[in-house]
């Protein structure tokens, strides 16, 4: 077999190749038999049929063609391993000469790895955000944590802002009531912003039995979009009541005693995440950074496939959200235009990020051990709170290994490469993330155990733990508060 290798551009090649007849025998052998089972001739089993016959009554065409079928996709990978060129996605191929008992050729255009060089990464700096919690940080997730234990309670006035209402919604064009946007019963919080424009001012001064009608664009149904006549009617007004933040309430949403051990352990956690956004923070601005030093031509196809899974995952959200496209762009205040640029730019970064870790691991000669993917898989399994058995036989089921593999090698190309940046907070200060990583994985018994993790997906996994339990407390001991009689 022989192979050409034509570039048309710096993302495309054409394969020409050229194949000997007889090393098409085994593929015209198993055509012959292939269709030896589907035709039907007098005196002969299905199997058994002679190929003189089947050339003579379904044609040596039809068979020629299904041995081709056949050894194309064989012949192609043969093409690729001998060029030694990456490809991106499907081929178009097309059979450029096939004559009989001579010879097989055909032409593959496919889109390949971009070549170029990494640039010299040595003396890149980034600053990331400080570590430091602030005591308005703290007292602000306090807050949060004393608004799941608020009760509330019926007040007997007018709607302000920050009181909950149940309310019904009714809405209509030109006359015509609109069924799917009406409701009843919705209990919603005024001056919340996340209904129909215009609600919070329509609520505001509104007692329970009120009734008022104003005008507001749809954001969700089959009518979003347009205009239409709200009517709201009040059906109660209820104000929130916080718990005092004093030794009681630290008993009540978690394991201290007093204010000030929850206080220490709140600046704690805010620290610990801070620590982990520094870290996310210095591996992408490291990676932003490397990719402002290089120049690397991107392949449409491989773009348009990025931006199609973008809005794809989009949609997914906005479905699992009852949010149409159109409620989402006006929620973010942007056009589709801008919109489509945003995600069209994301896109070509991201594929341009991971051609130059590929490049990158390959040039380190970086390599996977089945090990690391079994880790790798256990820490997504967790987060994803699903089975690391069941994640295994998903990936590949679904033949995701080799993507799996990819992301691996990436990651640890992204490692590689933090550790030759200076990373800098914004007050100054030199980090040292190495160091932040041995903290934070210190600080898991479970990750030290482990010791096959890495300190930073020791740390992701234990930071998705801790909050994950913190939560499932603080959710039940406010469960367990609310299910008490009140006094």
């Amino acid at each position: 077999m022989k192979t050409d290798v034509e570039e048309l551009t710096p993302t495309r090649v054409k394969l020409t190749v050229e194949v000997p007849f007889d090393e098409l025998k085994p593929n015209l052998d198993r055509a012959y038999k292939e269709i030896s089972k589907q035709v039907r001739i007098k005196g002969f089993r299905p199997g058994k049929v002679p190929a003189p016959l089947i050339d003579q009554y379904v044609g040596r065409g039809a068979v020629l063609q299904e041995a081709v079928n056949d050894a194309l996709p064989e012949l192609y990978g043969r093409a690729v391993e001998e060029t030694e060129i990456f490809v991106l996605g499907q081929p178009d191929v097309e059979i450029t000469t096939l004559d009989d008992g001579k010879e097989l050729a055909f032409t593959a255009e496919v889109d390949v790895r971009p070549k170029f060089e990494v640039p010299d990464y040595d003396d890149l700096e980034v600053t990331v955000e400080e570590a430091a919690v602030t005591d308005e940080e703290i007292e602000e997730t306090l807050n949060t944590l004393r608004e799941r234990f608020g009760s509330l309670t019926a007040a007997d006035r007018p709607a302000q802002e920050g009181d909950f209402v149940s309310i019904d919604l009714a809405a209509a064009i030109d006359g015509e009531a609109v069924e799917d946007a009406s409701t009843t019963g919705y209990s919603y919080e005024v001056g919340s912003g996340s209904s129909v424009e215009g609600l919070d001012d329509a609520l505001a001064g509104m007692s329970a039995g009120e009734s008022t009608t104003f005008t507001s664009t749809l954001v969700g149904g089959e009518r979003a979009g347009e205009q239409a006549e709200i009517t709201v009617t009040v059906q109660s007004v209820k104000v929130k009541n916080l718990p005092e933040a004093d030794d009681e309430f630290a008993q009540l949403a978690s394991e201290f005693d007093t204010i000030e051990e929850l206080r220490a352990d709140l600046r704690t956690r805010l620290g610990r995440n801070k620590r982990m956004q520094q870290i996310g923070q210095a591996r992408d601005k490291a990676l932003e950074a490397l990719l402002g030093r290089v120049d690397i031509p991107l392949p449409d196809k491989v773009v348009e496939d990025e931006i199609q899974r973008r809005n794809e995952q989009l949609e997914q959200q906005l479905q699992w959200s009852g949010l149409t496209r159109d409620a989402y762009l006006a929620n973010e205040d942007k056009t589709a235009e801008e919109f489509d640029a945003e995600i069209a730019e994301a896109a070509r970064q991201a594929v341009k990020g991971g051609f130059l870790l590929d490049q990158l691991a390959l040039d380190e000669e970086l390599g996977v051990e089945n090990e690391e993917l079994s880790e790798y898989v256990v820490t997504q399994a967790m987060q994803m709170g699903v089975q690391p058995q069941q994640l295994a036989q998903h990936l590949t089921d679904s033949g995701q290994i080799p993507a799996l593999v990819s992301e691996v090698l990436r990651s640890k190309a992204l490692n590689l490469l933090v550790e030759h940046v200076k990373i800098t907070d914004e007050a100054g200060n030199e980090l040292d993330l190495e160091a932040i990583q041995r903290e934070l994985n210190g600080e898991t018994a479970e990750a030290a155990e482990a010791g096959t993790e890495t300190a930073e997906e020791a740390a992701e996994t234990a930071e998705a733990t801790e909050a994950a339990e913190a939560e499932d407390k603080a959710a039940d001991k406010a469960e367990e508060a609310k299910d008490k009689p009140e006094s």
